[in-house]
């Protein structure tokens, strides 16, 4: 039971911080000033949507996120997102690749190394299926959030900051609306598709709790480390480097490469979202379908990152709001526990 629900929690944390989200430039976008409350909010909408999210897979059994959508949505409107899923899953997981990019631009390299070194990984990681990711994710994300929480909370004590100093001013709330909604098209897709490897209600609650617990620590001390250097963060694609520039070359490197496994994980679970839904509508082999649709996402990669992420990030949160609303409602119904 524990150790199935660490295994879907870490496959939720990989899901929700990805280039967009571990750069800080996601947080950016949405918190900044006077968002505590926001991001307490965001984590218990993001808590209980993923549990009832994680119920009607696994009792759908379902293979593909198309399934869950109709339960959330209903049927017609189940069309209109299905669509929506997954060209959110398509631009974000080119979003994640022109991540790579930018991350090897930050050490001078040409962001087409960046690019064809995640492409490969991809297309090897999937060459063993969902199980090469899970494997992947148990051993990635307990160092990406280590790693991260450690250079958040020594960046906080090196600046002296007090976390809770601005916990009275809190008119950024309405925030964790779109965040949450934002983040909650990913989530219905990657649950979506493992629903009939969930076993027991025990490991969903686990999962669940877990993943909320741990994102929104992590989304409060980083947005107040985001805060102290807010007049910087516009010189610099990825924030976090506005945090790491005073410190050893060699943090530097460390957090580089932990951002470019957040990348990495991100992608992968986009693409398994991907991938699950067109397998669905063709009779192809899985990593043949992985590897065109990783071929076609070249020419977003083309846009810079951070553009990526102030457009559609914000169009994304606001179309989803309504996913939101009907996850929050479904707890009240019987029908979701059975």
């Amino acid at each position: 039971m524990w150790r199935a629900g660490f295994k879907w929690m870490f496959l939720i944390i990989g899901t929700t911080i990805g280039a967009g989200y571990a750069s800080g430039r996601e947080l950016w976008q949405f918190f900044g000033h006077e968002s505590g409350l926001a991001i307490l909010l965001f984590s218990i909408f993001f808590t209980i949507s993923c549990i009832v999210i994680m119920l009607i897979s696994r009792r759908r059994k379902s293979t593909h996120y198309l399934p869950v959508l109709r339960e959330i949505v209903g049927e017609r409107l189940a069309k209109f997102y299905d669509v929506i899923i997954f060209f959110y899953l398509y631009t974000t997981t080119a979003i994640m690749i022109a991540g790579s990019g930018a991350t090897g631009q930050a050490f001078n390299f040409s962001k087409w190394w960046g690019i064809a070194v995640i492409i490969l990984a991809l297309f090897f990681l999937f060459i063993k299926g969902i199980d090469g990711l899970l494997s992947i994710n148990q051993i990635i994300l307990p160092l990406l959030i280590g790693g991260l929480l450690f250079i958040l909370l020594l960046f906080t004590m090196d600046q002296e900051l007090h976390l809770f100093s601005h916990i009275h001013e809190q008119r950024n709330w309405t925030a964790a609306f779109p965040f949450t909604a934002l983040n909650l098209l990913s989530i219905i897709a990657v649950l979506g598709a493992i629903g009939d490897k969930i076993k027991t209600k025990q490991e969903i609650i686990i999962a669940c709790v877990g993943s909320g617990v741990i994102l929104g620590v992590i989304s409060y001390i980083y947005n107040n480390s985001l805060i102290q250097i807010a007049d910087e963060i516009l010189l610099y694609e990825i924030p976090l480097f506005a945090i790491l520039k005073d410190y050893p070359f060699e943090i530097l490197i460390f957090m580089s490469i932990m951002l470019w496994f957040a990348i990495f994980t991100t992608s992968a679970t986009g693409l398994l979202g991907i991938v699950s839904r067109i397998q669905d509508k063709m009779n192809k082999p899985f990593i043949w379908i992985v590897m065109i649709t990783l071929i076609t996402m070249i020419p977003f990669t083309l846009i810079s990152f951070s553009t990526l992420i102030n457009y559609l990030y914000p169009a994304y949160g606001i179309l989803n709001l309504y996913v939101l609303t009907r996850l929050l409602l479904l707890p009240f119904s019987k029908d979701v526990y059975r």
